[in-house]
């Protein structure tokens, strides 16, 4: 007896989506390796997306549903319009923003992501012929913390909305996890009508985007590096369950990467900032706060004209860059200053905290915009040893990660996070507009180090300057 497609119940086409499928995934995999280097990341971009529109295609034209009819061309016009909109708004967002508003954008990705996957679970949770409960109520409820935890986490980087740190949040969150844990055992259960359980998938949907919003309310900007990423895997997550919904592979192996890559990320971010993935989820994490107070000293100024002498007899340089480079947009003229002293000899380095910025790799995106060789960016645990035969510590918009507090203050709210030991560098030239604080909102006794000298100015324009003075040595 012969083996044919129709005794097995599939089609050839049936054959080749899974198969597309499969090749798509294939596909991801090599996008997000490549994406792990700087210079195959857009090389990488190009294999994941490449994936994605195999998949879309395949879809549209092989997908078959249950009495074996494709997808309708009312529905097929819909989509393609819907697809074609978003490309290019897509598109034009992704020119037209700039480097510094890169981590609300990815805040406002996660969002969209999240929104659509929370959709298709309260969509499917009514369609008959969904018969994977569990799957359908952990979309939604890890899609809606994506949505609003995302979209409050884009308001807070935008400096639209602020922080609280009221105590009971903490309380406010185990109360709402508790709650959302027993409406879904509840629903699980299958006691209840239909009619009952949908109310209780609309109450999950509420109170999982409050939780969204009370979880990320209470983080301070300090941290939001941590809660970018972890908000990340959420999506993933959301995007895996609705691939389960829809047994659909290419949706389920594109969640898994993401989320797999988000979780992976949110713990080296938990680890670099010395918190708790449960302190995290709860919502107690990070926040104001301030060191007990103790005699500062005195601020110590140095000349653009003696910055320039130290820096081009020096043998190695070490940049620290934070958010204020990126705010100045000042990666440009850092790398050219960086450029001129290795012509000179010296020995030029950048120091990478894993939470400098406002999203998880901020500072190695932007000096990659800048074009500065990817070998001359040297992680925190590579470059603390060395801190200290480094002739200058040339720091340009940073605070928090290179607080000495973190260290030597146990009464500081930084206490224990590991830092860029900037203090230990033979000079140290701190790039600032003022004295202001960092995100942690304490101060920062690195400024006032026997060894410490600060340039005040606007990171761009005083590295212009010092381009200049370099220049006529």
């Amino acid at each position: 007896m012969y083996t044919t497609f129709e005794t097995l119940g599939v089609t050839p086409g049936d054959i080749i989506l899974e198969f597309s499928y499969l090749v798509a995934a294939v596909f991801f995999v090599i996008g997000l390796k490549q994406l792990s280097h700087p210079d195959t990341a857009r090389q990488g971009n190009r294999w994941a997306a490449a994936g994605m529109l195999l998949a879309m295609i395949t879809t549209l034209i092989l997908h078959r549903d249950g009495t074996g009819s494709g997808i309708q061309s009312t529905n097929i016009i819909i989509i393609l319009i819907t697809i074609a909109a978003a490309s290019v708004a897509g598109a034009y967002i992704a020119r037209t923003v700039k480097m510094t508003a890169v981590p609300q954008l990815v805040s406002f990705f996660n969002a969209t992501g999240g929104a659509a996957s929370a959709l298709v679970a309260l969509i499917e949770f009514s369609n008959p012929g969904n018969e994977s409960v569990l799957v359908t109520l952990l979309g939604l409820f890890f899609g809606s913390i994506s949505f609003s935890g995302s979209m409050i986490a884009y308001g807070k980087l935008d400096g639209k909305i602020g922080d609280i740190f009221a105590g009971f949040m903490k309380y406010l969150n185990i109360f709402f996890m508790i709650v959302i844990l027993t409406i879904i055992v509840y629903v699980m259960a299958g006691d209840a009508t239909f009619e009952v359980n949908r109310m209780l998938v609309y109450a999950l949907l509420a109170i999982s985007l409050i939780y969204g919003v009370t979880f990320v309310m209470p983080i301070g900007g300090a941290d939001m590096p941590v809660v970018i990423s972890l908000l990340n895997s959420f999506t993933g997550i959301a995007a895996a369950m609705a691939g389960f919904i829809y047994n659909n592979q290419a949706m389920i192996l594109g969640g898994i990467f993401v989320g797999s890559a988000g979780t992976i990320l949110t713990v080296l971010m938990c680890k670099a900032m010395n918190r708790s993935l449960l302190n995290v989820i709860v919502g107690a994490f990070g926040g104001g706060g301030a060191a007990a107070d103790k005699e500062a000293g005195d601020v110590k100024e140095i000349t653009l004209s003696d910055a320039a002498v130290l820096l081009s007899y020096s043998r190695k340089v070490v940049v620290i860059p934070g958010y204020g480079l990126a705010v100045a947009q000042a990666q440009h003229v850092c790398n050219e200053m960086a450029e001129l002293l290795e012509e000179k000899g010296v020995e030029v380095k950048f120091a990478i905290h894993p939470v400098a910025g406002r999203m998880p790799g901020h500072m190695n995106v932007l000096l990659a915009e800048a074009e500065v060789p990817y070998d001359n960016l040297v992680e925190m645990d590579d470059i603390n040893p060395a801190m200290p035969n480094v002739d200058v510590a040339v720091v340009i918009g940073a605070n928090d990660v290179v607080n000495p507090a973190a260290f030597d203050d146990p009464s500081s709210p930084i206490y224990g996070m590991p830092i860029i030991k900037a203090h230990e560098a033979k000079n140290v030239i701190v790039m600032k507009r003022g004295m202001g604080k960092g995100y942690a909102a304490i101060e920062n006794y690195l400024f006032y180090h026997d060894n410490t000298r600060m340039l005040f100015g606007n990171a761009k324009n005083t590295l212009l300057d010092l381009v200049n003075e370099i220049k006529s040595l």
